[in-house]
């Protein structure tokens, strides 16, 4: 969950990663403009997309994108926001690791995981993520879909 050598954070709109909902509540999760623009190629392609945190097995912990019913969420998931219209979620044990941390994604060279839509060309979904601020958790206090 920290930046990767090789791609600074200054390469990232600062004004994408810090918004807020219309009620003022930080957004728990956020995307740079090459990661929509591959959530739209991927859309195009393939119809609505959805999101799922990976926890760490086959694809390490890579955001996984798939097309909308391929994978099936339940209660033990936990919805935290959408990115270019696509629903985003983390299982609910690993929010409770990070639900103290701000998510953006972005798109990386690379191969993407090997379920992920974006496998094959050659750029990935990666995650950058910093601690939210002390007011920023207040606000957030229930905030997110359970």
């Amino acid at each position: 969950m920290s930046e990767q050598a090789g791609h600074p954070a200054e390469s990232i709109d600062p004004v994408t990663a810090e918004q807020a909902d219309n009620a003022g509540t930080p957004l728990r999760v956020t995307a740079t403009p090459a990661a929509l623009e591959l959530i739209e190629e991927l859309k195009s392609e393939y119809g609505p997309v959805m999101f799922h945190q990976s926890g760490g097995c086959c694809d390490g912990s890579s955001p996984m994108c798939y097309p909308v019913g391929d994978f099936i969420t339940g209660d033990g998931d936990v919805h935290l926001g959408q990115i270019g219209g696509a629903d985003f979620f983390i299982s609910r044990s690993q929010f409770e690791v990070w639900k103290h941390t701000h998510i953006l994604l972005d798109v990386v060279p690379g191969r993407g995981g090997m379920f992920s839509l974006e496998n094959g060309r050659e750029k990935r979904f990666h995650i950058r993520s910093r601690l939210f601020t002390s007011a920023e958790n207040e606000a957030l206090a229930g905030a997110c879909r359970l």
